[in-house]
């Protein structure tokens, strides 16, 4: 029996903080070395940070790297640890790993295939590495191996082999692990950049353990946390697996600067069931020999594991507690990332509304129940200026801006769910703004104006007026002024531009209305585990943006369709590709229960205000990515701002159902083109 430590670690880094990654490398090291470990896998970039995104064509950023990594490096003493960084190699840039082995430089891998979808842009910025070649460069101030690497550690009874999938490899159908397998090695390192969304965790699971059992490897997957760079979350994880069976597991979308995991693993027992594989058959060629390094690590007492799920991870509505604590990890790293001295919200009383606000204060309870005074850590210029201790209602100021459309209902509700989380709270009247703009545009044009010929230049005036207000708050206080568009509403453009899009972050424009509705239904009677519900998210009516006289009756979904409809057929047509025939016959097949026409005038107005709404997408505050669905422009779901509308198809779909539907616009007039 042979024992040996190794661990994987989430660190929450920022791009370019060279210092702070720096502090969060060498803190994970420490904790490792506490742990026993003799290996030590950090998440992919660490040093940088993984989302420079063009600055990795930067000379300096790269060089300074290098500078890091030498820094780093006497922190590894007694250990191999592996540390990401950008390697600059024939005029093109590398996505690269270095293995830090007792205090010295052993080696850099080179990520073979390069992760091209979504949010990730990585051939932009590099280049893959071709399987089985190896090259030297000058790094640290000696000559240093570089390429398609795997190393030898030790020597005799305390050797082990390791080698390197570097994030995407794991996820390709010819994963550079089987060549290692074949090679002999004992470990599998995986440091990860893997973005949140939802379910995911399920799928990197099935990597790991499967490429530990079918490798025959002890598998060490490591990742980041946090929101590192402004869109996407990244949850953590670590996970570490041996012979097909997982045998430790980090928590995720935690509040941690750094958060170590590590399992105690029997070598010879590895070895000696993969050599047990009928279907193994080694690499005896002696192509590609190992690196080899020295360390004399120490070997532990016994083994140990620690496969620790927390309760949150295996309820049944497990979509409803990643959406609370992904979006209010999201939101604790934006503020502290970007200096801001808390959050101003227009609080309407209404369905998005309440949710950004519930979510503001579900922060700061997840946050101060995890790490008691992460805000004040987070904010020091407040915790100072307020004796050490910073609270909700230091941190989110909340505005209810009334005009004589709107209800008292709506009024009491934001007034009774400031008061519930314990926020500052203020309201404004605005009907005398809206009258001076309005009779302003009607000395111009030389009539007055109605709700019979002006509607939507009536409804949006009401929306513009309340942006002016709020920003001047969020500047007074230096506080970020959070939008509270969703993505339901974003892909029709049911939102006025300037009014309520206004803002800085837009914390749920990456998810639908109908499980928003979900969600708050869930934290009025239940709420996230350790935490409970807030009852007054339970009072929310049916949506309406009140911008209309009170006469009308105005909803949202009257404005639109139902909100289910909506997202099963942003879901067709846009995640799916869909043509507009194609999204309707989907719909029927799926038991739809509106008849085959209603759903045609559904499908019609779907498409040609997603269309017409593009320029709006283009504009709206930067938003977390939360899942495949995601509409972000920027990051995710690419359309033209200017394009032929779907006309034709459209046509063909209303002759094909003996239907005329004009341009849809009765009853989608509301917020809808402007």
């Amino acid at each position: 029996m042979k024992l040996i430590t190794v661990a994987g670690a989430a660190l929450n880094q920022t791009p370019m903080d060279w210092a702070g990654n720096t502090r969060n490398i060498v803190g994970a090291i420490a904790a490792a070395r506490d742990a026993g470990a003799a290996v030590l896998c950090l998440p992919e970039m660490c040093i940088t940070g993984y989302g420079c995104e063009d600055q990795f064509a930067s000379a300096d950023l790269r060089a300074r790297a290098g500078r890091q990594l030498a820094e780093i490096l006497p922190e590894t003493k007694g250990m191999a640890v592996s540390l990401g960084l950008p390697i600059f190699h024939r005029n093109a840039v590398f996505n690269g790993v270095a293995l830090a082995v007792d205090g010295e430089l052993a080696g850099v891998v080179l990520k073979r295939h390069l992760a091209g979808e979504g949010l990730h842009y990585e051939p932009r910025w590099f280049k893959p590495w071709p399987g089985g070649v190896r090259a030297e460069i000058e790094l640290g101030g000696a000559t240093t191996p570089i390429g398609d690497l795997w190393f030898e550690v030790g020597e005799g009874a305390a050797r082990f082999s390791l080698g390197f999938e570097i994030c995407e490899d794991a996820w390709v159908a010819e994963r550079p692990g089987a060549a290692l397998s074949r090679l002999g090695v004992d470990l599998i390192l995986n440091p990860s950049a893997s973005h949140f969304a939802f379910g995911k965790r399920a799928v990197r699971e099935q990597f790991v353990v499967e490429g530990s059992r079918a490798f025959g490897v002890t598998y060490i997957y490591s990742n980041l946390l946090g929101n590192e760079a402004g869109r996407a979350i990244y949850d953590g994880g670590v996970m570490i697996a041996s012979g097909g069976r997982l045998l430790a597991q980090g928590p995720r979308l935690t509040f941690d600067r750094w958060l170590v995991t590590a399992a105690t693993i029997d070598l010879d027992a590895m070895r000696t069931a993969q050599s047990r594989i009928a279907s193994f058959g080694p690499d005896l060629s002696d192509a590609r020999p190992p690196v080899r390094v020295e360390l004399n690590w120490v070997e532990p007492a016994k083994a140990a594991a620690l496969l620790n799920r927390t309760p949150w991870e295996t309820c049944a509505l497990v979509k409803e507690e990643e959406f609370t604590r992904a979006v209010a990890l999201g939101l604790f790293d934006y503020l502290r990332k970007s200096r801001s001295s808390g959050f101003v919200v227009s609080l309407s009383g209404g369905a998005d509304s309440s949710a950004v606000v519930a979510l503001v204060a579900l922060m700061a309870r997840l946050a101060e129940s995890q790490r008691p005074g992460a805000l004040a850590e987070a904010l020091p210029w407040m915790a100072t200026a307020r004796g050490g201790k910073v609270g909700l209602s230091d941190l989110l100021t909340t505005v209810y801006q009334a005009t004589k459309n709107s209800s008292s209902e709506t009024r009491v509700r934001a007034a009774a769910l400031a008061a519930a989380v314990g926020c500052g709270h203020h309201e404004f009247e605005i009907d005398g703004l809206v009258e001076r703009y309005t009779n302003m545009v009607e000395g111009a044009v030389g009539r007055a104006l109605s709700w019979e010929k002006d509607d939507l230049a009536l409804q949006n005036i009401q929306a513009r007026v309340r942006a002016p207000g709020v920003w001047m708050l969020a500047n007074i206080k230096n506080a970020l002024l959070l939008s509270t568009s969703n993505r339901s509403e974003a892909a029709v453009g049911y939102a006025t531009m300037d009014g309520d899009t206004c803002g800085g972050l837009s914390p749920i424009a990456g998810i639908d209305k109908a499980f928003l509705l979900q969600w708050l239904a869930w934290m009025g009677r239940e709420g996230p585990a350790g935490v409970g519900p807030v009852a007054e998210l339970a009072m929310i009516p049916k949506p309406s943006p009140e911008l209309r006289p009170p006469a009308a009756g105005q909803t949202s979904e009257g404005d639109l369709m139902p909100y289910e409809v909506l997202e099963a057929i942003e879901d067709l047509a846009i995640t799916g590709k869909l043509a507009p025939a194609e999204v309707v016959r989907s719909l029927v097949a799926a038991g739809s229960p509106f008849e085959r026409g209603v759903l045609v005038g559904f499908v019609v107005k779907f498409f040609r205000l997603w269309c017409r709404n593009q320029w709006k997408r283009e504009r709206y505050a930067p938003s977390f990515h939360l899942d495949d669905h995601n509409l972000d422009p920027k990051t995710w779901c690419r359309f033209p701002i200017l394009s032929g509308g779907f006309e034709r198809e459209l046509a063909e779909l209303e002759s094909e159902n003996n239907i005329n539907l004009g341009t849809v616009e009765q009853g989608v007039r509301a917020k809808s083109t402007g």
